[in-house]
């Protein structure tokens, strides 16, 4: 007999690690932010320029850029330049996972 998802998940939390709970911790609270949700779910469609997200999320390029330095510390999103120009990507399909997880929790919850 094999190990179903709920044995993973049980000795996952046996072997949580106080730094590997203050790390998901962190990572949650990062995620706390309406703004940084926004962010992420216009992501999700593909890379964009602080001023394209600025744009479709009705802030200031500053406000923007406050909130992807928070998601860039916490390797949520990356960057790439072209010129002089920054563009914004998710750093990796979990963080789109973990965007869509949620989504899914509040909307059956």
């Amino acid at each position: 007999m094999g190990l179903t998802y709920e044995h993973l998940l049980i000795y996952s939390i046996m072997k949580l690690t106080e730094l590997k709970a203050i790390q998901l911790a962190e990572l949650f609270s990062a995620l706390s932010d309406a703004s940084r949700i926004r962010i992420i779910s216009l992501l999700i469609e593909g890379e964009m320029s602080v001023g394209a997200l600025a744009e479709g999320l009705k802030m200031t390029e500053s406000a923007v850029s406050h909130q992807l330095r928070g998601l860039r510390q916490m390797h949520l999103v990356r960057t790439r330049k072209s010129g002089r120009q920054v563009f914004y990507s998710l750093d990796d399909d979990h963080v789109a996972r973990l965007f869509s997880l949620g989504l899914d929790h509040i909307q059956h919850g």
